[in-house]
């Protein structure tokens, strides 16, 4: 894999995140307690062997480059060749920012030049899943293809969120359709189409040549799904590649958490008893930074219904986290978080250095990183409240507090006591 470069596509908005991308790139969002979205994208490439990485970043980047550099760059020795470099928008090419995905790596051509690969690997950052790159980059050689492109099996009705692909026999792509209305289903299943993933294997040469025909396409969107791809299918060799799940359960996993609620249902999947997402799967390890923190700790262990109890049921809790004298279900503490006596938490995501004063009540809420609770709120049992509040509520009902935010103390008046 040493003449393979990989380029992952780290830039966007993540809008339909908001407000958990207000102050971070997509990509940088926690995930699990411990991790970051890019963590998965990232320690797939590094199980698969792939050692030379650019990491593309556009857009409220610097939380993603601390990450990068406090999590990743020890995996990696310049003087053999490895490295992962974050690469902003340099402006080398275009004064615009990017204008897609194929725009993003066209005026990141020199970095990617300068590497001379055989083949470029194009991952996007911000999916969870588990996969080995290798056997694709194989696959594709084997076939002397000019793209692969990684394909999952979705229903009919998911397939409309993503490009649908027609192959033949060989897997050899015949058609494409980007987010069709009425997507065209598999040969041997009438309700299953074959969705692209966003992974790709381009031979580098036809790559480059591709992106400066594209650039010269005023009418073009600059984009692999709505454009390269399309264009090279008649003439060029574009194949298909299964998707290999490394996760290892019976139900392939592939998660796009774009989305306040799958983003937060992705997340609850991890404290079930059997969750659908393996992190403990010392076969396909997840990497990520691991803060020198103590062990969590719970504090008071009276008995009785209304008595004092640190405790946490089907939870996971992160390194440095206290609950003292308070109780979590289902429910997902980070790192250096406080839950403070008789306070309730459940079915919620607590990130970094939270701290939730006594006798709250939080219910499908997620807080971000470093909100101080008052003592005695309650969030996400009065949607009208919550709503009143500011704070912003998906049609499910989950709320979700912002960084940064400010919480009033309670309606009382009370003194808040810690």
């Amino acid at each position: 894999m040493r003449d393979t470069l990989t380029v992952i596509l780290a830039g966007g908005r993540g809008s339909r995140l908001e407000p958990l991308t207000r102050d971070r790139a997509k990509p940088a969002v926690p995930f699990g307690g411990l991790y970051r979205i890019i963590d998965f994208v990232l320690s797939n490439a590094l199980n698969s062997g792939m050692r030379r990485m650019l990491l593309l970043t556009q857009y409220k980047a610097q939380s993603l480059d601390r990450h990068i550099n406090l999590s990743w760059r020890n995996y990696f020795c310049r003087e053999l060749g490895e490295f992962i470099d974050v690469v902003p928008p340099q402006q080398r090419i275009d004064n615009n920012w990017y204008q897609g995905t194929a725009d993003a790596v066209y005026q990141n051509i020199y970095a990617i030049e300068s590497e001379q690969p055989k083949d470029v690997v194009i991952l996007a950052g911000d999916h969870i899943y588990k996969m080995n790159y290798k056997p694709m980059v194989d696959f594709h050689r084997k076939m002397g293809a000019d793209i692969t492109i990684g394909a999952l099996r979705v229903s009919r009705d998911e397939a409309r969120q993503f490009g649908v692909m027609q192959v033949d026999l060989d897997n050899r792509l015949t058609g494409f359709q980007e987010k069709p209305a009425d997507p065209m289903p598999t040969p041997d299943d009438p309700d299953v189409c074959l969705a692209s993933m966003g992974i790709y294997v381009f031979n580098a040469r036809f790559l480059f040549e591709q992106l400066c025909d594209d650039a010269t396409r005023t009418e073009s969107d600059h984009d692999f799904g709505k454009n390269i791809i399309p264009a090279a299918i008649e003439k060029h060799g574009v194949y298909a590649f299964p998707f290999l799940d490394e996760n290892r359960k019976r139900d392939a996993y592939w998660r796009d958490v774009g989305t306040i609620d799958a983003y937060y249902e992705a997340n609850m999947d991890l404290v079930g008893v059997d969750p659908q997402l393996n992190l403990y799967d010392q076969h396909w390890p997840i990497r990520s930074f691991q803060p020198m923190l103590p062990p969590p700790k719970f504090v008071f262990g009276s008995e009785g219904h209304s008595s004092r109890r640190g405790e946490a049921l089907d939870s996971l809790v992160c390194q440095g986290a206290i609950v003292s004298g308070g109780s979590v279900a289902r429910s997902i503490v980070g790192p250096n978080v406080r839950i403070n006596s008789y306070a309730h938490v459940e079915d919620s995501i607590l990130f970094e250095g939270v701290e939730v004063g006594r006798r709250c009540r939080l219910r499908r809420v997620i807080v971000d990183k470093g909100v101080r609770i008052p003592a005695e709120t309650e969030i996400g049992y009065d949607r009208a409240a919550d709503e009143a509040r500011g704070f912003t509520v998906t049609e499910s009902g989950l709320v979700v507090i912002a960084r940064g935010e400010q919480l009033a103390s309670n309606p009382a008046g009370d003194p808040v006591h810690y």
